[in-house]
Parts: C-alpha cells; structure tokens; sequence
C-alpha cells in the first residue's frame, strides 16, 4: 500500500487572487503529490476556492464573526482532528492566532500538531505592542516555526511581535520568451492605442495601496504627454472614490479600469512602465510579474519594494505619498526608452537569480519536512 500523504491545512482569511492566497494555491498545486492540502478560511471562500475545489482540494470557511470569535477555534479544531492534520500553515497573524487556538495549550497537543506562520505583510502604520508580544510567547510553541516573505517582513516581526524566524522570499514560475503574448496582442486585448505612452498598476483598490497618489502622479504624466494611458487592474473598496477623481482631473478618457483579471500576466507586455503606489508592502508579486515581463519599475520606497527593486538598475523608488516624484520618475522612463529597455532587462535577470517559485517552494518544502519529522 503507497504510504499516506501528510495532510497540511493551509489556513487563510479568504481565496481571493491577492499575493498570499496565490502563493498558498501554488504550492499546493505544485506539491499535491507529496502533501494532501486542505483550505480553511476564516472570512468566507473567494474566486480562488472554487478553482480549488474544482481541481479536488478540501476548501471550507470557519465563518467567523467580529471580534475574537472562539466557534472559528473549535470548527477548525474539529476540521483538524476529523480530517487528520499533521501540519498548519498559517498564512498572516490572524490566521496563525486561531491556528494556535484551535490547537490548545496541552503540551501534547502543541507538540503534535506543529504551525508554521508565513508572514506576507504588516499593516500600515506598524506599531509596537507590549501585550502583543507576551500573548505571543504564549502561542508560538517551541516547535513552530516562523517565516517571512522579506526582510523587511521578518525585522517587523522581529521588533513588533517579538518572533524571530527565516526569510523565504516569493517567487513565481518564470515564463518563457514564446509564452508571452505580444505588445500588439497585450494592447489590443485593453483596446489601447499601438503608440501611446501606458503605465499599469495592479493591485486591489484598498487605501493601503494608495491609488489616489498613483492617479495624481499620471495627472503629472498626462499633462505632459497627453496620448498617455494609465490601466489599472485590480478591484476594491475604493474603486468609486478613485473613479471619482479621474473624473475631477479630467483624466476620464486617459485611465482604464479593467477590473479584476485572471490574464494579468498577459496584459502586462502591453505597458510601457509598470507602477506600484503602495504605503506598506511585503513582497509583491506583481512586482516580481512585472519584472518577469521584462518592464522597467517605479515604486514606493516602502517595506520589501527596495529588495525587489535596485533603484537606477531595475527601476526608480520614490517616497510614499509623493505624487510629484513618483510621476517625475515615470515621466524619466516613458521619455527613455533605452534605458527602460535597460531596466527592464536588468529586473528580469534579478528575478531568475533570486525570486523564483523553484526557489520559493524548495524552502517550504524544507520548513514542511523538518516540521513533520520533529512532531513524529
């Protein structure tokens, strides 16, 4: 008889296409057949769950409630015992504090079902919590353990939770040159015009991501250059806000909204700089797509954005919130294209060396292994 694959119950607020959800998905796809992956989402399914369910995974939502909600602790403590898990993965702090609670504190219990905490992100600001890092201590068991997606990433936890732990950085599975659609096909699937100026943002339409300061820097950029175009991917919360200051700039006709798409890797060749605006980041994947895709990047210079990208080598950074430098950094590139040629070329080589998803899920596979031979 083939010997049963440890079951790993990936554990995460929702399904949604977002950065670490689509690197939950990935490698469970890519290492199914060595580990039986279950979801469990603490705030309902997303677009990614009936994919997942579709391709045979076990996904469920522990439907939780406002507040410290201990049913979701005693549903995923049942879904635990009931499906035989051996490992938790918990993505972000939340899932990992109903991960530990669903546990218990019996020191055989903590013993045998080790958790590991991926941090993606932090919220922004990022603050310092005494009590914090004392509720800590006691939820982190001796044998968990505790990664981060950057460096940035884990020296924020190392200050503000008091955990310490390895850096894993993202990656993601390089395309190759035949697989990339052309800058022709890119632009006519956005119905944008063969010779305009374009920079595309991807990211959901959330405050963090400060869409308001990505808009008032192409502002700069269209007064300049008026053929250019500004797409924005992705979707959220402040897509009304941001449709209405299109408006009041009188950018209407000059900014796409696409919406969330399933093809970003697609539509990306048809952009001439790609942008992130971002207050806070961990290790943004559309960054490292971006590069994959070969384009030149202008970026805030916040959280991981500056490990992704060598500023005058891959891209341009500039600081939060400034409009005026992040659009004179745009206007920089779209006004050279040889050295965006340059930058772009330069991000892709940055990418295979160092951001690879080969790279990224041989040390998951590492941290799964250790994990499961320790708890015997």
């Amino acid at each position: 008889m083939p010997t049963p694959r440890p079951v790993i119950a990936h554990v995460l607020h929702r399904l949604d296409r977002a950065g670490a959800e689509v690197l939950a998905a990935g490698l469970a796809r890519s290492l199914r057949d060595r580990y039986d992956f279950h979801f469990y989402c603490l705030d309902g399914l997303g677009p990614l769950a009936e994919e997942l369910i579709e391709e045979g995974f076990v996904v469920a939502s522990l439907g939780r409630e406002p507040g410290i909600d201990r049913a979701v602790a005693r549903r995923l403590r049942g879904f635990i015992d009931g499906r035989g898990v051996s490992l938790v993965h918990a993505h972000q702090y939340t899932p990992f504090f109903y991960s530990s609670l669903a546990r218990g504190f019996s020191p055989i219990k903590r013993r045998r079902l080790p958790i590991l905490l991926t941090e993606h992100g932090r919220h922004y600001p990022d603050v310092f919590s005494a009590k914090r890092v004392l509720a800590n201590k006691l939820l982190l068991a001796r044998r968990d353990r505790v990664t981060a997606v950057g460096g940035f990433v884990m020296a924020a936890l190392v200050v503000n939770e008091g955990m310490r732990g390895e850096v894993i950085y993202n990656g993601i599975e390089p395309s190759s040159t035949g697989q990339r659609p052309t800058r022709r096909d890119a632009r006519q699937a956005l119905h944008l015009e063969p010779d305009a100026p374009v920079v595309m943002q991807v990211a959901r339409l959330h405050p963090v991501k400060d869409h308001a300061t990505a808009v008032r820097a192409f502002a700069a950029v269209h007064a300049e250059l008026p053929s250019a175009r500004l797409v924005l991917i992705g979707d959220g919360p402040e897509r009304e806000t941001i449709e209405q200051q299109t408006r009041a700039l009188g950018l209407s006709d000059a900014v796409v909204f696409t919406g969330v798409r399933a093809d970003v890797r697609d539509l990306l060749p048809a952009a001439d700089v790609f942008l992130l605006s971002s207050l806070s980041e961990g290790i943004s994947v559309t960054l490292l797509e971006a590069m994959d895709a070969g384009l030149p990047i202008v970026a805030t210079q916040v959280g991981g954005n500056s490990e992704v990208v060598e500023q005058e080598r891959t891209g341009l950074l500039a600081p939060r919130g400034d409009h005026a430098a992040l659009g004179r950094c745009l206007l920089t590139l779209l006004r050279d294209p040889t050295t965006a040629e340059e930058y772009g070329q330069a991000g892709r080589r940055r990418l295979l060396k160092r951001f690879t998803q080969d790279q990224m899920h041989a040390g998951y596979t590492a941290q799964y292994e250790s994990l499961l031979a320790r708890s015997g």
